[in-house]
């Protein structure tokens, strides 16, 4: 059964929202790194002929990390962190390139925690290769704050990650260290990644007190927020109110790690009907996939699972504009001023 919808949803465009019921400004930095395009989607795509951004496949979600023998030169693991994959960028490239995959969002992996040194120097070597998203510090001391600051204005992160599971015991992404973070990353124009690893319905009250409170800061939930097809009411309550967050225009959510999600091995077509809901509610300009490299490799390979997504999408089915936009557009239009050369 096709999904019918419409294709293009508001923009977020410096703390505003683009239809007919304005949501209230935030102040945004003069220095602020992430902009988001002031033409409509809809005229985005009438230009699909003439601009090489339509033409783009983007990764949305995947790590890298030093190689072992980085690790001990200069980039050391977290103690306890160490990886059990190869996960250097030399062997991502590798992969991309057979793959034919045009660029990555990369995020700071726990590997690493908060030393994003590597990660800076990849990004620094591979600038129009790469968009670096960052680890979120939530530090009782309020350090994670500065921290986050200089990833964004000197090293040039355009994107942060809240992990809830770092937070101090006791304490939930809505404290005072969370909000501040998350209303920052509002006022610079980066976007906040969740990850939800043990279910959304853990921190869907923070995400949505967060939401309402900083209706600037553009956010991210990755991997279906780790909703997997509901097989009791309990999951389909999960899925279902992940579905409701498509009233918060600044929700997008990433298609990746679908073998984190899928209870089927691959191609994943049991995620049929989850994309086709996902997309039907978000429209497909706010649904982007991801990979998870390197932890794809070895459950299927990074080139299968892009053309995952292909055979998920025949089954919705998505019509080739809205895979587009699933496959690339998406992340593109969100970070502004990369991957068009």
């Amino acid at each position: 059964m096709a999904v019918r919808f419409n294709s293009v949803k508001p923009l977020i465009i410096a703390g505003s929202l683009i239809n007919s019921q304005q949501i209230p400004l935030t102040p945004f930095s003069v220095n602020r790194r992430v902009l988001l395009s002031a033409a409509p989607a809809a005229q985005m795509a009438t230009t699909a002929n003439t601009s090489t951004t339509t033409t783009k496949v983007i990764d949305s979600h995947l790590h890298v990390w030093a190689s072992p023998q980085e690790s001990a030169d200069m980039y050391p693991y977290f103690p306890g962190q160490e990886p059990t994959l190869p996960g250097h960028v030399d062997f991502l490239l590798e992969c991309m390139a057979e793959a034919s995959v045009d660029g990555a969002l990369i995020v700071q992996p726990i590997n690493h925690k908060f030393d994003h040194s590597y990660m800076t120097s990849v990004l620094k070597k591979y600038p129009t290769k790469f968009v670096g998203c960052c680890l979120a510090n939530p530090a009782e001391d309020g350090t994670g704050l500065n921290q986050l600051e200089h990833l964004i204005l000197k090293d040039g992160y355009r994107a942060v990650r809240f992990n809830p599971y770092l937070w101090p015991p006791g304490q939930q992404m809505t404290n005072e260290v969370g909000k501040s973070m998350f209303s920052k990353a509002g006022e610079l124009g980066v976007p906040v990644g969740f990850m939800c690893m043990k279910g959304l319905n853990l921190h869907l009250s923070e995400i949505e007190r967060l939401c309402t409170e900083f209706p600037s800061t553009i956010v991210m939930l990755d991997h279906l927020a780790f909703c997997k097809p509901p097989t009791n009411d309990e999951q389909k309550l999960a899925f279902s109110e992940l579905l409701k967050l498509s009233r918060f225009p600044q929700v997008h959510i990433k298609l990746s790690a679908l073998f984190r999600v899928s209870r089927k091995p691959y191609p994943y077509e049991d995620l049929s009907k989850l994309v086709s809901q996902v997309v039907s509610s978000f429209g497909a300009d706010r649904v982007m996939w991801g990979s998870d490299f390197p932890y794809v490799v070895p459950e299927c390979g990074y080139k299968e699972a892009k053309e995952a997504v292909s055979i998920i999408a025949n089954q919705v089915p998505l019509s080739s504009s809205e895979l587009e936009w699933v496959m690339g557009r998406t992340v593109m239009q969100l970070f502004q001023g990369h991957w068009l050369s």
